[in-house]
């Protein structure tokens, strides 16, 4: 009997020791830490997949990508029945080669739109019959292309006005001013016909800002009242250090949860520019170039930790976490606007080396 107790007891202490032991090996990279929780994504350009390293990088962190630019609509058919699939196809590729999740980036957006969308041949704005004609022709064709790959679509992006002391919630765009914000609606039902099984998100930056934040829930909200297929919203994610605050991203997300199962956060970055924060960088020739000092460091740990504690705190809503470029020297804030005032914004250095903001997301 004392033989079998002393046996039991070593059989007790082993598994403690090895559960202690499982327990406290913490996963070293975003996918695997984030694995009960939400996807990890990053937006993908050609030069990332040009370089083994950055390709590396890729794979061990994230289970979802996006088309930085190559799946928009001037990128894509920048002529009228002239496509242009090979940057497309490549992350496309990609994605199916390695079995990564991809998101598609956009379908419908003021910006990377070419002028054959909007005007006849004598450069007259087209009738809204026009407009949905083409509109429809191109999103069908894109959505079908990728439909065995892609399992969600920004399908409008930044269709609502920065200002809040306009009496119309919606940007002036051109596709407003020829179809009201009836364009919205088309271009998520000629989405849905395209691929019934893709999620479909309304996209938008300075989500968080209490007036923009208000004007996306309710025209969501009116939408689905009348059966437009919006699945989700997606929270640009351009923040700084300061900004938004706690209650701002937790009050934004409770407040979409109102209206839709998903929640994408799908640009994120956190510049240290505290002047800037969202989709549209107006960056002027700084005096003198900021650089990443240990206070800015610190900031940018604490912002990133309140976000990722927040969203792990949402993961019954927010499906998926995506950062808007790989790293610090490849982001749009900084080495494409002609190296003017830097951001540091992402988890991954100059180098591709891990930063602190990097390390405390995994560790929580």
């Amino acid at each position: 009997m004392k033989v079998l107790f002393k046996t039991l007891c070593c059989l007790g202490m082993a598994t403690a020791i090895t559960g202690c032991t499982q327990e406290t090996k913490k996963p070293d990279n975003l996918k695997d830490a984030y694995t009960d929780y939400f996807t990890i994504g990053c937006a993908l350009n050609m030069a990332n997949l040009n370089s083994p390293e950055q390709v590396a990088l890729i794979t061990a962190n994230f289970n979802s990508i996006t088309a930085e630019n190559d799946m928009k609509p001037q990128p894509t058919q920048p002529v009228e029945g002239q496509w242009n699939w090979e940057n497309a196809d490549r992350i496309a590729n990609f994605a199916r080669e390695n079995k990564i999740a991809l998101r598609g980036h956009c379908l419908v957006w003021h910006n990377q739109t070419a002028a054959w969308m909007y005007h006849d041949e004598n450069g007259e704005l087209v009738s809204k019959e026009v407009l949905f004609a083409r509109l429809k022709e191109h999103i069908h064709t894109i959505v079908n292309r990728y439909k065995d790959v892609i399992y969600a679509w920004d399908v409008v992006n930044e269709a609502i006005t920065d200002d809040p002391e306009a009496d119309i919630p919606y940007r002036q765009s051109t596709y407003y001013k020829i179809a009201g914000d009836e364009f919205i609606k088309k271009a998520f039902e000629y989405a849905h016909e395209a691929d019934p099984k893709a999620l479909l998100f309304y996209n938008d930056y300075n989500e968080t800002n209490p007036a923009k934040r208000d004007r996306i829930y309710n025209m969501v909200k009116s939408m689905k009242a009348e059966g437009v297929p919006i699945h989700g919203i997606g929270m640009q994610g351009h923040y700084n250090v300061l900004s938004p605050t706690e209650d701002e991203f937790r009050q934004a997300i409770e407040l979409y949860s109102q209206v839709v199962d998903n929640i994408h956060i799908t640009e994120l970055d956190v510049r240290i520019n505290t002047g800037e924060q969202g989709g549209q960088l107006s960056a002027e020739q700084a005096a003198e170039e900021l650089t990443l000092t240990a206070e800015a460091d610190s900031i940018q740990v604490a912002q990133y930790d309140m976000l990722f504690r927040v969203m792990r705190e949402h993961k019954n809503v927010i499906r998926n976490v995506t950062f808007w470029n790989l790293y610090d020297g490849d982001t749009w804030l900084d080495r494409r606007r002609g190296n003017r005032q830097r951001n540091y914004p992402l988890l991954f250095d100059d180098n591709l080396q891990p930063k602190s903001s990097y390390k405390k997301v995994i560790s929580f």
